[in-house]
């Protein structure tokens, strides 16, 4: 093989190149040293802008300690606040405690006249409080009530129409009541029981309004829970007073603590007679009393002038006599409480009904 002076060039070029490469590797690393030792140089911090630091760093030092002042203020503030809000809510407690002790006072006295409960229903809607009470010429019993929900009290209609009946006891358990009464009067007419005269249930009448008559009164509740009768000759009257529920019958015992005139009719017809009365107290409290009677011949049972004098004892305020005779039911926690004349439970078409 002839080896020519070009072919020698050639292989001490191939041979020198990798040197070659080294030494322009190594130029160019030690210009990119002294490339980044000057912008270092030029980097470096002047005095101008250290003293800016210095004072930058003060700055953030006296804004932690015046955060530490804060937050210690704060804590001690909110400390003060809780130590006042405990404070006003004892003198709130208190304050409370003092405004209910009338109404306990009060309370406890109407319960003394009745005298000591023999039961007692008591529950976030109402507190319900039965006597027993012997009187010279009947056995009666008293039921003390607090409303303390709008739903604690409704009326039962007996039935889903006008002429339908049902005793209280099964209107008790029909709708889930604690204390059951009998409540308006009724006529008869064709095997059917119809309320008599003006009654409302549910906000409604149900066989429209009838102006007072013949000593007929109208009773129930409004829509503030508390006790509303009287005569209405026209039904914007009654609408006014907000009636919820309501029936009617005759006479009227008391208005604000005084006696009311007691029909002829109702002083001898019957004389003595099983009776319910629903009244009410000064703080809205509810009492119904039933007294029982061996028959309706007038010659056993309460008298009305019997039952105002007694109401009158008990401190009520309005009372209003519901029908009597063997309509007269009272039932409590479930059980009937009193003896009917008719020897059963008499099926009416209207109910007073307590929850609890």
């Amino acid at each position: 093989m002839t080896i020519t002076t070009q072919n020698l060039h050639r292989m001490a070029l191939l041979a020198i190149a990798p040197f070659i490469g080294l030494m322009l590797w190594l130029l160019i690393s030690d210009f990119g040293i002294q490339l980044d030792v000057e912008t270092k140089r030029e980097a470096t911090v002047q005095p101008q802008q250290l003293a800016a630091a210095e004072e930058t760093l003060t700055g953030l030092e006296q804004a932690r300690q015046m955060a530490e002042e804060t937050s210690k203020s704060l804590t001690k503030q909110i400390g003060l606040y809780k130590k006042t809000n405990a404070e006003m809510e004892e003198i709130a407690k208190v304050a409370s405690a003092q405004a209910g002790r009338p109404l306990a006072i009060y309370d406890r006295q109407i319960t003394n006249r009745l005298g000591k409960p023999s039961s007692t229903i008591s529950s976030d809607k109402l507190r319900a409080q039965l006597f027993y009470l012997n009187h010279e010429h009947f056995r009666g019993y008293a039921v003390k009530l607090q409303l303390k929900s709008p739903d604690a009290m409704n009326m039962a209609m007996g039935g889903d129409k006008p002429g339908d009946a049902m005793t209280t006891l099964q209107a008790v358990k029909q709708y889930g009541a604690a204390v059951g009464v009998n409540a308006g009067g009724y006529a008869d007419a064709k095997g059917k029981r119809y309320p008599l005269s003006t009654t409302i249930a549910d906000g409604k009448y149900i066989t429209g309004f009838e102006a007072s008559y013949a000593d007929l009164f109208f009773v129930g509740m409004n829509d503030k829970n508390k006790l509303i009768g009287g005569k209405f000759t026209k039904k914007e009257q009654l609408d006014a007073k907000k009636p919820k529920f309501g029936a009617s019958f005759v006479p009227i015992l008391l208005r604000n603590g005084a006696a009311q005139n007691i029909p002829a009719k109702w002083q001898s017809s019957p004389k003595r007679a099983p009776r319910t009365v629903i009244a009410n107290y000064k703080d809205d409290q509810l009492l119904i009393l039933v007294a029982d009677g061996y028959n309706e011949g007038g010659s056993s049972g309460a008298t009305l002038s019997e039952l105002q004098t007694i109401l009158k004892r008990y401190g009520v305020v309005d009372a209003y006599n519901l029908d009597g005779g063997g309509s007269s039911s009272l039932v409590f926690n479930g059980t009937l409480v009193n003896k009917p004349s008719d020897g059963k439970l008499r099926k009416l078409p209207t109910h007073f009904l307590f929850f609890k």
